[in-house]
């Protein structure tokens, strides 16, 4: 009934419950003041996102989730048989490069540092999950329960001249003609920020190859 009512709310004011991002607050930050640039994002959200979301909670709360922004870890794409419509083997290898874990446990501790902050006490009860942040082993366990992905993977499809690349610099794949592969697949490596406008970008650029255009003057 609520989700109703907020359903109907946003549809008349363009307001309520409902008319949020529920991500509503980001930052990059670094994990030690060595760093040259930031290689952590954090997410601040307003609900108790547990498993993902794929495990309700009901009742009021927040969550700041944080991640690696340039990881080292590789994971790989397969084939489970030879049919064509038969889904991928994805194996992403999430934290196996030790670096990935190393620096998630700093970034969640710096993250319970910040959701610790006076500012936040009047809306703060609990943990769901209590963890001691003084023992690097215990962050490093419930990292390694509850880590997921951030929905950033790239490069499977990578630009280059080298023999694992897989598309030229105007996106053509190697050894065939006419076709292209136009998404965050062909990114050489992943890149700091979120993946969507420079993916608009790629894909606006391949339109204008595709069509015999030089470029579009800036605007």
């Amino acid at each position: 009934m609520r989700l109703a009512l907020a359903a109907n709310e946003w549809r008349r004011t363009g307001r309520g419950l409902i008319a949020t991002p529920f991500a509503e607050g980001a930052g990059f930050i670094k994990s030690d003041a060595g760093q040259a640039r930031p290689d952590l994002q954090l997410h601040f959200v307003i609900g108790m996102v547990d498993d993902h979301a794929r495990k309700l909670r009901l009742g009021y709360g927040f969550s700041c989730h944080v991640c690696v922004l340039r990881p080292k870890s590789r994971g790989e794409v397969g084939l489970y048989n030879a049919d064509p419509q038969s889904a991928p083997r994805i194996d992403p290898h999430f934290l196996s490069h030790s670096d990935d874990l190393d620096l998630l446990v700093k970034g969640a501790k710096q993250t319970h540092a910040i959701m610790s902050a006076p500012a936040l006490a009047k809306y703060r009860h609990r943990n769901l999950y209590p963890v001691d942040f003084n023992d690097d082993s215990a962050v490093a366990a419930q990292i390694r329960a509850r880590a997921d992905t951030i929905y950033h993977p790239v490069g499977t499809c990578r630009m280059g001249s080298d023999a694992m690349a897989v598309v030229d610099p105007q996106l053509r794949v190697h050894g065939l003609q006419a076709l292209r592969v136009v998404d965050a697949s062909v990114y050489p490596t992943l890149i700091s920020g979120n993946t969507n406008a420079p993916t608009i970008m790629i894909a606006e650029r391949a339109a204008d190859w595709i069509r015999g255009v030089s470029g579009r003057p800036a605007r």
